[in-house]
């Protein structure tokens, strides 16, 4: 069975996903809309030397993911019936304040709209201002967390990160720098996330030296950020809550369970 994400995809097709996606956020600034990319776009967008990778190893555009604030969600319906598109409204309503979803019907592409967080096995939060931290896409360490966040991480999440830690550094702030200050802190206050983040570090370390489409170098650089990121997080002043829940380890779950949304 083909993974979702994973599939050969044209030139045409990819280039058109990425022109709507930005259209989409530059349409948004000018109403006065925060919206910001995630998912799949976003590291490509994001990562301009290594974006190559996706597309060679098969990884696929199949919707456009946005992150935007609660407080704007009224507006999201009159903006985007402007640019072709139209409500699910059984799920906009279900998911009122925290998600919208809406079709093309002209050139079939799907937008997700998820409000302040993403909330799956661990919560990933920007409603404090966030999103002002880059034009297009989340933060790159939202991004970063993201795809860390996920028990069951998939291939296709291994390769993006893998792109992400090849194109930028680790900092202690948000221009083309992954905030490394911020990843630990969050680590460092819940167990849980530092418990999936860690496992899933090692993981891309271990999984990116398959690819036969990255060189040697570049390898050995998967590596080196992976230690890098691993030693801030363990190093990291741990909370009370943290230690606590440390002694409980795996023998209860960290995290929570997913139900996936069509």
């Amino acid at each position: 069975m083909t993974q979702i994400g994973m599939t050969e995809q044209s030139d045409e097709q990819r280039r058109s996903f990425e022109a709507e996606a930005v259209r989409i956020v530059k349409a948004a600034s000018d109403k006065g809309l925060a919206l910001r990319l995630l998912g799949s776009l976003a590291f490509r967008l994001h990562c301009n030397h290594y974006g190559f990778l996706q597309k060679a190893l098969g990884r696929a555009y199949t919707d456009i993911d946005y992150a935007g604030y609660s407080r704007q969600a009224s507006g999201m319906g009159a903006f985007l019936e402007t640019l072709g598109y139209e409500e699910d409204y059984e799920i906009n309503v279900l998911y009122a304040g925290q998600r919208m979803i809406f079709n093309n019907p002209e050139n079939g592409l799907h937008v997700d709209i998820f409000f302040d967080r993403l909330n799956f096995c661990h919560e990933v939060n920007w409603s404090a201002g966030r999103l002002e931290q880059d034009k297009i896409t989340i933060p790159l360490a939202e991004m970063f967390l993201e795809k860390m966040q996920i028990v069951r991480i998939n291939e296709k999440d291994i390769i993006d990160t893998m792109m992400l830690l090849l194109e930028h550094p680790w900092g202690a702030h948000d221009a083309e720098t992954i905030n490394l200050d911020l990843i630990a802190g969050l680590c460092s206050k819940d167990w849980g996330l530092w418990r999936t983040v860690t496992m899933n570090l090692e993981k891309v370390s271990q999984l990116s030296q398959g690819y036969s489409q990255i060189t040697h170098e570049d390898k050995n650089k998967i590596r080196e950020q992976v230690q890098a990121c691993l030693d801030a997080i363990i190093q990291a002043p741990k909370s009370t809550a943290w230690k606590f829940r440390s002694k409980i380890g795996d023998r209860v779950k960290w995290y929570q369970e997913v139900d996936e949304v069509q």
